[in-house]
């Protein structure tokens, strides 16, 4: 019924930034979360020219340019060595910016997280709310929660992750993982830690023979420090893809003593680690089934390889949010099927170079990337989908 809301279900990155841009072209959302309360996990995350330009669009750019790391160069080393692979400037002189009208700034994802959950109002936000069940027809969606509530939905988008009980009922079936056969170790600590060491200006990613770490600051005042890695795990261990699982920091520490002391400085400072499992999983076939499209991790989940999951989420939010503007909801199959046909190229090219680990190693050019514009591309036409 026309009266009936759109809900955005996940509060995460991707759903906080389609209800944020909706906002924008007059489209009032409730945001359904399965949990309690935000936390603040130890994480980074790296903001591209591309990611920015979103961000810029929801008003967001100067808050995160005063509290962000904005890093000199993409450095890539040899992690035995640490003889330079690869060298891209990116705030050194202001290089990226000028390149692609947007910079490329590094910030804890908590922080990023509170910018866009400020410009939602509060009073449309639900947390607790886990999806139980998803019925669709011809004129609406009915969603049934854990805590009894239903509510009844003009349209859904789901942006609520790869365990999705609603892309189940979009794919029409539960999709399998494929575990990497490698783990991630993270953390954020203080700088302070480190002591005497000193981890650069850049954003840093250390190559090894099978494993690899990136490290950099994520404020503007280098108090405090992240890094990520990606390693070789025995193929009997098994975790479900969970970012708050707790790691082994001695293991960690001894599975990286062959790297370059600077490594090692990094690791020997970091007072505990988070620890999850890498998955893969191939593009979906489709995104969308009547009132109801996935976006970000629902519908295009990456390993963490080329940083882009999340700037994948907010160019959807801007692309779904112009599709809407021209078209209205009146008929949001055909809207979300253009939606669909508009993102699902590009979020397949970088689920595959995210795969494939060589992402800025040695010479890249990395225009295809970063100088999109999720404002400005392309519509592309698409076709109703039927529920």
């Amino acid at each position: 019924m026309k009266n009936d809301p759109v809900v955005v279900l996940g509060a995460g990155i991707g759903g906080l930034a389609a209800a944020a841009a909706l906002r924008r072209v007059g489209v009032e959302t409730i945001v359904c979360e399965q949990a309690q309360a935000f936390a603040r996990i130890g994480a980074g995350i790296q903001q591209s020219p591309n990611a920015m330009k979103v961000l810029r669009g929801l008003g967001l750019e100067q808050r995160m340019r005063d509290i962000a790391f904005e890093p000199a160069t993409s450095l890539n080393r040899d992690a035995y060595s640490g003889d330079t692979t690869n060298e891209f400037p990116l705030g050194q002189g202001h290089a990226v910016e000028e390149r692609y009208g947007a910079p490329f700034l590094a910030m804890h994802r908590a922080d990023l997280h509170a910018a866009l959950a400020d410009i939602v109002p509060a009073d449309t936000l639900r947390l607790g709310h886990k999806l139980v069940a998803v019925d669709q027809d011809a004129s609406g969606v009915e969603l049934s929660f854990a805590n009894g509530e239903r509510l009844r939905a003009s349209a859904v988008i789901a942006a609520d992750g790869v365990h999705s009980l609603i892309r189940e009922h979009v794919v029409q079936g539960v999709e399998q993982a494929r575990f990497t056969g490698r783990v991630a170790y993270r953390t954020v600590f203080p700088t302070a830690l480190l002591k005497d060491a000193d981890i650069g200006s850049s954003r840093t990613k250390w190559w090894g023979k099978d494993r690899h770490i990136v490290i950099y600051y994520v404020t503007a005042k280098r108090d405090e420090i992240y890094f990520v890695t990606s390693q070789p795990e025995k193929a009997d261990w098994i975790t479900r893809e969970s970012w708050s699982a707790k790691g082994d920091v001695d293991e960690l520490r001894e599975s990286f003593s062959a790297f370059h002391p600077d490594v090692r400085a990094v690791l020997a400072a970091a007072p505990e680690v988070h620890k999850w499992g890498i998955f893969e999983r191939d593009p979906l076939p489709l995104w969308t089934r009547g009132r109801i499209t996935l976006l970000g991790d629902s519908c295009h989940p990456m390993t963490p390889y080329m940083a882009s999951g999340a700037a994948m989420a907010l160019e959807d939010a801007a692309v779904l949010s112009r599709c809407v503007a021209e078209s209205g909801l009146a008929d949001p199959g055909a809207v979300f099927a253009r939606f669909e046909a508009t993102r699902k190229a590009r979020t397949s090219q970088v689920q595959a170079g995210s795969s494939a680990n060589t992402w800025m190693r040695n010479n890249t050019n990395p225009d295809w990337l970063y100088g999109y514009d999720a404002w400005t591309c392309p519509l592309a036409e698409g076709e109703a989908v039927p529920a």
